[in-house]
């Protein structure tokens, strides 16, 4: 059985890193200047980012090329690491590394964030949590666990009306409340920890189910 936590952070892995590799592009194209500070917007002079505020970043490398460079490098990284590696020993811990690495070089504030979050669902992979594992021996799954891919179709879906749909939808509509963006992001991040939280019920249900079949008599 595929473990639902391994979905859940392998999907926001790719998701992070996808976020990364948009604000290094945006920080390759602002050139060989240095950044306007230890904060700075990665697309500064974009109408379709305008209302993301610039999208901003940090990075601790005095100039904006390499930068952008070393996110998209760094970004690449990310997006392989979660979809071939992240279930293997220490999976967790070097996509931990790489969202910190993404912090500090200018791939953006929220996605190292997300790319935490699914460090932390990474990092349960096989490991169940006696909390539900000992529901094992009950009819159905808790409902969070069965509410799993609900939540996490919730979060990706609000992460992608987020960005790329306010920036595509302000092509074509007059979007000026930045409130929006505010409640999208939060609607994201409060589900994805949602989504996380099920997928470990989901799997240390199942992994007590697992044990209860093992000790039934032949």
């Amino acid at each position: 059985m595929r473990s639902a936590a391994r979905t859940v952070a392998s999907t926001f892995g790719v998701i992070t890193s996808l976020a990364g590799l948009e604000h290094g592009v945006g920080e390759i194209l602002q050139g060989n200047v240095p950044p306007s500070g230890l904060m700075f917007e990665s697309w500064p002079r974009s109408e379709v980012f305008e209302i993301m505020a610039g999208e901003p970043a940090m990075s601790v490398v005095p100039n904006l090329l390499a930068s952008g460079i070393l996110t998209v490098l760094i970004s690449v990284a990310a997006l392989i690491w979660s979809i071939a590696f992240l279930d293997r020993k220490g999976g967790s811990l070097v996509l931990v590394l790489l969202s910190f690495s993404l912090l500090l070089v200018g791939g953006g504030i929220a996605p190292p964030l997300m790319g935490l979050i699914a460090a932390t669902a990474a990092s349960r992979i096989r490991k169940p949590l006696r909390l539900w594992r000992a529901s094992g021996t009950t009819r159905k799954p808790p409902l969070l666990a069965r509410s799993r891919n609900i939540l996490l179709a919730a979060s990706v879906l609000g992460y992608l009306a987020l960005l790329p749909g306010i920036p595509i939808a302000c092509l074509f509509i007059n979007i000026r409340d930045p409130a929006i963006v505010v409640y999208l992001a939060l609607f994201s991040f409060a589900s994805l920890l949602l989504a996380v939280v099920a997928a470990l019920a989901h799997d240390s249900y199942h992994s007590g189910q697992v044990q209860d079949n093992k000790r039934l008599p032949a």
